[in-house]
């Protein structure tokens, strides 16, 4: 891949990277356009199952340059398995507080040890796996938009991932004691995270379009009978 190792260097520890310029201008424009023509409402705060509903999100995923940087982070040949647009604009304009990306997509529920907090997600079914499910994948953040400081970038508190599934009064403390990182990004810029990693966004004081195009890869294989929904 194109970018220089400094800017994965820290990843592993860090559990996000900021990786600057990865994707074309071209690309960019090709992945934005298909997603709009397949946008029911550009108001909207986003739009899920993205790699059944758009061919150029799908081989982007597939062959593109998020996936060598999916395959660089985890090793393996990396499955795309989610796409999802988020975009906040003055009518959608959100506060999302500290968490971790705990939920996987799935085709069917299949009751399995470990495999709990079964829920549906417009019509797709979503489970909580075992951390070392999580572990294994990274989830990789397309700007399709600049994002300055102002228009509610991605936060992030290092290292946090590395303490596995976390109860609520754990994100509190690690809100409370450790220094947040604000991620703020330019239109082809990627920023690759951990799903453990806590994160949060506040509401933009200046909304305008800040379309992320959000993909989530796995470097495991779940159990036999359970499948990805979008893979």
């Amino acid at each position: 891949m194109n970018q220089s190792p400094n800017q994965l260097a820290s990843f592993e520890n860090d559990g996000f990277a900021l990786l600057r310029a990865a994707v074309s201008t071209e690309q960019i424009d090709e992945l934005t356009e298909c997603i709009e023509a397949a946008r029911e409402s550009k108001t909207a705060p986003g739009m899920r199952n993205l790699l059944n509903r758009c061919s150029a999100v799908r081989n982007f995923a597939a062959f593109g340059m998020a996936s060598m940087i999916a395959r660089e982070i985890l090793g393996v040949e990396p499955l795309p398995v989610r796409a999802i647009l988020f975009d906040k604009t003055p009518i959608s304009n959100w506060y999302v507080t500290w968490h971790q990306d705990l939920s996987i997509p799935v085709k069917a529920k299949m009751e399995l040890p470990g495999y709990t907090s079964w829920s549906e997600k417009e019509g797709v079914t979503h489970v909580q796996p075992p951390a070392e499910i999580l572990e294994r994948m990274v989830s990789l953040r397309i700007h399709l938009d600049a994002c300055g400081e102002s228009n509610g970038p991605i936060k992030f508190i290092a290292t946090s991932h590395l303490s596995g599934v976390l109860a609520p009064d754990d994100i509190a403390r690690w809100r409370d004691a450790h220094p947040q990182v604000i991620c703020a990004a330019q239109c082809g810029d990627v920023i690759a995270m951990r799903p453990l990693i806590l994160h949060s966004s506040s509401i933009a004081e200046t909304p305008e379009h800040r379309r992320v195009l959000h993909l989530e890869y796995a470097g495991i294989e779940l159990p036999p009978g359970l499948d990805w929904a979008e893979a």
